[in-house]
Formats: C-alpha cells, structure tokens, sequence
C-alpha cells in the first residue's frame, strides 16, 4: 500500500515493506538525491546519511543506469537519466521503469506543463535530441555534434550551454543561433538567466576558458562580466545575488556581475549548485563537487561536508519546496 499524506507542508509517501507489516516513510521536504559515477543515491534525512537506489523488486533495476547525471525530481515523480537512459519513477523514487535507452544522457528537461506538453529535451555526448511522447522516443535536432552540458526551456527558447558554447533556438530545437560574438570559443557547462527572460533576455554564462560573461539581448552579443582566469562549474541567480562556484573560489555578485565579492575557497571543483528552498530563501545550498558532496546554511561563507568524501559527485536534486498558501506561515 502507498499514501500520499499532506501534513503542513511536507509531503509524505507512506510505503508498506511486503511480508513485514511496517511502513517506511519518505518526507519529501527532507529528500535529497545524489548522481555520482557509480549510479542514483538517496537521503531521506536532508544529507545524514545516504543510500544507493537500485530499484525495487516492483519494477526495473538500475544496474544498466551507470553514471547518473540528470535528475529532475517533480511532484510524486523522479526523472533520472545517465550513460544507461532515461528512467522514471511515480512513487518518489522507490520503483522505476525505463523510458528510453537513448545513451550517454548529459542534461534532461521537461516542458513547463509537463501535464499538457509531454514534451523532452535531453543533452547527450553527442548532441540534443527531443522527444514529443514524454521521453519514450527521441528524435534528433539541429544540435548534432558535441557534448550537451545544461539546459534551459524559459519560454519561447531553448537555450543550451554545449561544447560549442552557449546556443538559442526560437523553434525547439529546429535552429540555433550562436554563439553570439564577445564570448570566447570552446565548451560551456554552466548558465543563468533572469526569471523574465521573456521580457528580460539577460543570461549569464562561463565558459570553459575561464570568467563569466553577460548577454543582454539573449545570447545574441556579449561582454566579460568579471573574475576572468576562474573556471565557474555553476551559476544561480537568486533574486538579487548572483553566485558562482568556481573552482578556486565560491563567489557572490550584488550588482548583475560587475563586481564580486569571494565568500570562501571551494571545496573542490564545482559541477552542479542547488539552493533548495529557492526563491523562498536563500540562506542554504549544495554544492556537488570531485571531492563530494558540500552543504552551506549562510549563503556560502561557510561549508560542511554533506556525504560522499573524497568522490566525484556529478549532480544533486531535491523536490520543489511547497507553495506557501496565502496568509499562512511556512
């Protein structure tokens, strides 16, 4: 038996164990999960200790998964993709089944309205397929060459940091633009772009070369936008702050990039920043990195270790926060 309860605002999955008469529980709001080389990892005490998923006897292993490099956790659903395919779980990631078996999966992304637009756009070693049947099958598009490092669909553009840079495309993959000049040649693996990029075209992005640099007119031109030299694994705009973790430093902007401020050295090189309680708050984040898994409570000035010493952690994920009702306190 399975139960989905509502208690404030956790969100709790009651699961019976077969032949054992207990329930385990899985509060969402405490969940966090975990890509490394080795395959998917749990923590359902917000990082106190982990667990390896492998698939319960009620659906598919993850044997064949290998490295897990994408997942989007959403609602009761976990979407999880790597070197094996693309996987999906409706129980929160206890049980799963494959979806496709589309190889060497470097970036997944759902539409907006995943209920009404099934569709999905996954990066892979060697370009960016997109599929119309909610990842079942996969067709190619323009993007045919290169490694796929990151995604973003903002509306009215899918924008793509690969190895040949950052690129647009208006139609959904049919046609891209880029890189526009002012950005250095080479791959890019992270990007951030203003909540209103409709109305907003403002996206950042660091190049492999070194520094990050800023595009008013949505990728179409740009400019060096600070700390020139640092490799940054990862952007996120929150609100007013703009962070960077690069490799050398884990750093803070207050003014869109024109200045910087170094909160503290990095723990190890950066693949994949997460601030789960955003854009609620902003004081907590993980950081994936070579070394493992890091955990901050001040916004990045301080870090502690949040499991997996000493491994390469190559992305982390937790559920979206719940939304607060009106006129009630969280």
């Amino acid at each position: 038996m399975k139960r989905l309860a509502l208690a404030g605002t956790c969100a709790v999955l009651l699961v019976a164990v077969p032949g054992s008469g207990q329930q385990g529980t899985i509060v969402t709001s405490l969940t966090l999960f975990a890509g490394t080389a080795e395959g998917l990892w749990r923590s359902t005490n917000w990082a106190g200790s982990w667990e390896r998923v492998g698939g319960s006897m009620a659906g598919v292993r993850l044997d064949a998964l290998g490295a897990a490099r994408a997942i989007v956790p959403l609602g009761n659903e976990v979407w999880l993709a790597g070197d094996g395919g693309v996987y999906y779980s409706q129980d929160f990631g206890d049980t799963w089944a494959p979806l496709s078996l589309v190889r060497d999966v470097r970036a997944l992304l759902l539409s907006r309205w995943p209920a009404a637009d099934p569709t999905v756009f996954v990066g892979t070693k060697t370009g960016l397929l997109r599929s119309r049947d909610g990842g079942r099958t996969f067709q190619p598009t323009a993007l045919g060459e290169g490694a796929v490092h990151r995604l973003e669909w903002p509306g009215g553009a899918v924008v793509v940091a690969c190895d040949r840079g950052l690129l647009v495309s208006r139609d959904e993959g049919g046609r891209f633009e880029g890189p526009g000049p002012g950005l250095p040649g080479g791959p890019a693996h992270a990007m951030a772009l203003s909540s209103y990029f409709l109305v907003d075209p403002v996206l950042f992005t660091a190049p492999d070369s070194g520094g990050v640099f800023r595009s008013s007119d949505g990728g179409a031109t740009w400019t060096a936008s600070g700390l020139p030299g640092e490799f940054v694994g990862d952007l996120v705009w929150l609100g007013p702050f703009l962070y960077a973790a690069g490799e050398r430093g884990f750093y803070r902007s207050q003014d869109a990039g024109a200045s910087w401020t170094k909160l503290a050295d990095s723990p190890g090189r950066p693949a994949r920043l997460m601030f789960p309680l955003a854009p609620a708050a902003g004081l907590e984040a993980f950081l994936a990195t070579d070394r493992g898994l890091f955990r901050t409570t001040d916004a990045g000035e301080h870090w502690s270790t949040a499991g997996f010493a000493g491994q390469d952690v190559l992305t982390v994920a937790t559920f979206p926060p719940p939304e607060s009702s009106p006129g009630k306190k969280r």
